[in-house]
């Protein structure tokens, strides 16, 4: 059974770093694609950050070269690294594994593995 589970949470000043770890239990998939997700209180759930088994990145718009994902793969976590925060990444944030690919890009879904979140807040 695949487990993700968040931490490194927490309240921070506008302009404030945070790493958040996501620690993946049961997997042995050697394709995949890690991503963190956020959602914002009455906003929809979109996606922060992605990396997949070989290592290529991507990053929402928004996150601006603020943002850096990676993976320790002899630990199976995975991080996000977030610098210059502000009030608009406020939110809960969400890792999760997917094992789909349509032929372009790996495919988020219920189907998908999630974890429970960890809230980042922050003030200005």
């Amino acid at each position: 059974q695949v487990e993700l589970v968040e931490s490194g949470g927490g309240s921070v000043q506008a302009g404030g770093s945070l790493k958040l770890s996501c620690v993946v239990s049961g997997y042995t998939y050697r394709r995949y694609s890690w991503a963190w997700f956020r959602q914002a209180q009455g906003k929809g759930r979109e996606k922060v950050a992605e990396i997949d088994s070989d290592g290529s990145t991507d990053y929402a718009d928004f996150v601006e070269g603020r943002f850096t994902v990676s993976k320790d793969n002899s630990k199976n976590t995975l991080y996000l690294q977030m610098n210059s925060l502000n009030s608009e990444d406020t939110g809960t944030y969400v890792c999760a594994a997917s094992l789909q690919w349509d032929g372009y890009r790996y495919v988020w879904n219920t189907d998908s593995f999630w974890g429970q979140g960890t809230q980042v807040t922050v003030s200005s």
